[in-house]
């Protein structure tokens, strides 16, 4: 009793996170039974009838639900593919600038993206690709046919990849930066001692450095492999392109709020998150057998 009373504030300031987690990710558990029922709102969670597994057998019998499992899991392979390494290159990249202010400058530039809801950072998107857009207004100036990237099935994931990297890749950089800095500048002296020019210093001392954040890091994007990006896919996406863009969360939006099928929706949300758990799980135990740090 004693040490909690000694440790007080520190636990009156981990309250508002456990009660986060509490209120937003632990006592929504209760709303998974709507799984196996034919939920109806004025009758209330309990008292909806069962229905046992109907919505899973729905789910798999769906012919758009191969589609939306290929179009989610492409998505975050993509993603991960062309994305992850971003943030490590920029990191690195920032990390040999000597100049201050121009590092601080370049570094509020590419962070700034990320305080922007993807509202506003996909009205900034269509305002260039869009069909009045910038793209458009200069390519009808020089005499060419206006292009509708945002309505053209063939290159809306590539758009999905590429503005999902301009948002985040400077706020990504931040914990690959913090690595950086817990490097001993000796290992690099050593290196120069030795002989070795930049590039060397970087493949022998700064990405061993940072190694073990990148593993940590590929498991967490590893576990999240069926999130696709809901709100950046909502904002960008239209019945033209729901062939190519339309994933897990966009349908059980659609199915669940606009469709009010809430046992079909929960049946797909919960299905998604098994398989998340299963990835974070495999993942992990992967990394660890390979000798890196890992989750747990």
């Amino acid at each position: 009793m004693r040490k909690i009373w000694h440790w007080r504030y520190f636990y009156l300031l981990l309250a508002p996170t456990l009660l986060y987690f509490l209120v937003f990710n632990y006592i929504p558990f209760y709303g998974i039974v709507i799984a196996f029922k034919n939920f109806q709102p004025f009758k209330g969670v309990w008292e909806s009838p069962w229905v046992g597994w109907k919505n899973f057998d729905t789910m798999f019998s769906s012919v758009k639900f191969p589609e939306l499992i290929r179009n989610t899991v492409l998505i975050s392979f993509y993603r991960l593919l062309f994305g992850f390494p971003v943030p490590i290159l920029f990191a690195l990249m920032l990390n040999e600038v000597r100049t201050m202010w121009f590092k601080r400058t370049i570094q509020t530039i590419t962070y700034f993206p990320h305080f922007l809801s993807w509202v506003v950072f996909g009205g900034i998107v269509f305002n260039v690709i869009g069909p009045s857009g910038i793209v458009n207004l200069v390519l009808g100036n020089l005499g060419f046919e206006p292009l509708n990237l945002a309505a053209n099935p063939e290159v809306f994931r590539s758009l999905v990849v590429v503005t999902g990297i301009l948002k985040e890749f400077g706020w990504a950089a931040i914990i690959y930066l913090a690595a950086l800095t817990g490097i001993d500048p000796h290992l690099y002296e050593a290196v120069k001692v030795d002989g070795g020019g930049k590039l060397r210093q970087i493949w022998h001392i700064t990405l061993p450095g940072i190694r073990p954040m990148i593993a940590m890091l590929l498991i967490l994007q590893l576990a999240s492999i069926l999130d696709a990006g809901f709100e950046q896919i909502l904002i960008l996406s239209n019945p033209v392109v729901y062939s190519v863009g339309d994933i897990i969360d966009t349908y059980v939006y659609r199915v669940g709020l606009l469709e009010a099928n809430y046992g079909l929706a929960t049946a797909v949300g919960l299905f998604k998150g098994v398989i998340a758990a299963v990835l974070i799980v495999s993942a992990n135990h992967i990394i660890r057998r390979t000798g890196e740090k890992s989750l747990w």
